[in-house]
């Protein structure tokens, strides 16, 4: 059997860190991932997963993360089912984080970052990165013979 999910996002609201009573610290939070596809009216269509992380996962996700930040998990789904405060049965599905990791560079999700988009005209932007410091003539052509190397 396979049970693998992995999932990019933004968190839509702060991570919760809580403690079982055996001392183990678990953290929920809600990810919305865009679908990547518009709807009939033009509007983005995304969906709303409940994420677990236990021990250090979880320590890691409430320190480096708030609400809006780029997150990456990679984990399993799980189902359970639990009766509501009416004593109706309802069943939660939910992916369990066995990783967290950043997606975004630090500036895209701090809030110096947010404040560039109201920018005055007057100010310089910063100079794009150079990906490329070497001579166009540095690549040379390589003959074949139209056959594959393998």
């Amino acid at each position: 059997m396979l049970n693998v999910v992995a999932i990019m996002g933004r968190l839509a609201r702060d991570p919760e860190l809580r403690q079982t009573t055996t001392g183990k610290n678990v953290a929920s939070f809600r990810i919305a991932c865009d679908r990547g596809r518009r709807d009939a009216n033009g509007q983005s269509q995304a969906d709303w997963l409940d994420v677990v992380a236990w021990d250090r996962t979880a320590e890691f996700v409430c320190k480096y993360f708030q609400k809006g930040s780029l997150i990456a998990i990679d984990g399993r789904l799980q189902s359970r089912s639990y009766q509501d405060k009416n004593g109706q049965n309802r069943t939660a599905v939910e992916i369990v984080a066995q990783n967290a990791n950043f997606c975004g560079s630090k500036e895209s999700t701090s809030p110096a970052s947010q404040n560039a988009a109201q920018r005055t005209q007057g100010e310089p932007d910063a100079a794009p990165p150079a990906y490329s410091q070497g001579q166009a003539d540095d690549f040379a052509l390589i003959e074949d013979e139209g056959d594959l190397p393998f």
